[in-house]
């Protein structure tokens, strides 16, 4: 090799040695990122309710289907508060992220985005089956899925608890009473409903969910003046968690017996709210019922349970979160409404 070709390739590997300590320093740079990210992801500012610690005894794995809607996030938050480990599934078509989103990245916690008319593979000790879309806006809206989740995803559901031996608690609906010819209506009374109607993908659905349940069991185990009863919701969720963790097995009414009709509610959201806004009547839905009212005879009996919060006392509480949702600018500060 010639002293002038040596030249040329002095340059070359300088270069050479040049961008490999750059590529080095830039891997190190890339690492140390890394580790950064990782350790300020695992030692996150983010803070949970405050829950109790439950050992392997007591401690249960439970499941909510339908858990990111409303009675759902506020059962989730009383079962993780207890110390229990929570399942939450939703295909979240009424359901809301947001309602659980305080929870997510808690040890306790498992949010699953699924549809339950397809089955679902995991271990469970307890099954809260709330699955379905409650409002007669959102069940009309598809009649077909509607009868889908009630009845091949509570099939699933039941396959699931006898695979799992889990129990399994149905929440059904005050629907499969119709337009009652009987008040107020017992556990026992079959009911008055229009099995073609606009609401049937939902009455006649929770209906079949209901006798699926039993059937189960026995297999598994040998003018606005119509009236409506309303609940608030921490209500509806310790009767929810009595009656799962009783020996009873037979329909139970949770609801509030304090019986008004939509007028009233009507006058007094109105009075509560303020403003100039105007009541409008309008023609009732088909098969809209007449008169709601639950006999809670049995969830006082075997549950000691009926319901504490005063009528105005949940509407003021209502009031004040949506009055805290419209006034949110910022994602967190939606966070805080919890």
């Amino acid at each position: 090799m010639t002293c002038s070709n040596l030249m040329r390739f002095i340059p070359l590997r300088k270069m050479k040695s040049t961008k490999l300590i750059a590529f080095v320093v830039v891997f190190v740079l890339v690492i140390v990122g890394y580790i950064r990210l990782s350790s300020s992801k695992q030692t996150g500012t983010k803070k949970y309710p405050e829950t109790k610690f439950l050992n392997y005894k007591d401690r249960k794995r439970i499941l909510i289907t339908g858990g990111a809607g409303f009675v759902g996030s506020h059962l989730s938050d009383r079962l993780m508060k207890e110390g229990h480990e929570v399942t939450v599934v939703d295909n979240f078509f009424t359901g809301r992220k947001l309602n659980v989103e305080h929870w997510i990245g808690h040890p306790n916690f498992e949010l699953i985005h699924h549809d339950i008319v397809n089955p679902l593979y995991i271990e469970v000790d307890q099954i809260y089956h709330l699955a379905s879309p409650a409002s007669p806006p959102n069940y009309m809206y598809n009649p077909i899925k509607t009868i889908k989740t009630n009845t091949v995803g509570t099939i699933n559901m039941l396959g699931l608890a006898r695979r799992t031996r889990a129990r399994l608690l149905l929440a059904s609906t005050s629907e499969v009473y119709g337009d009652p010819e009987v008040h107020p209506q017992k556990e026992d009374y079959w009911g008055h409903v229009n099995p073609i109607g606009p609401r049937a993908c939902y009455d006649e659905g929770k209906r079949v969910a209901e006798t699926m349940c039993y059937a189960y069991a026995k297999q598994v185990y040998g003018e606005g003046t119509q009236t409506r009863s309303f609940q608030y919701v921490t209500d509806l969720v310790e009767g929810l968690v009595a009656l799962m963790n009783s020996n009873y097995s037979q329909p139970v009414n949770l609801g509030n017996p304090d019986e008004h009709t939509i007028m009233d509610f009507a006058d007094i959201i109105k009075r509560l709210v303020g403003g100039d806004s105007k009541v409008v009547n309008k023609p009732a839905m088909q098969d809209d019922p007449r008169k709601r009212k639950p006999d809670i005879s049995r969830a006082k009996l075997y549950l000691n349970w009926e319901p504490k919060v005063q009528l105005e006392v949940g509407i003021n509480k209502t009031i004040e979160y949506f009055r805290n949702e419209l006034k949110s600018t910022k994602f967190s500060e939606r966070l805080n409404t919890f």
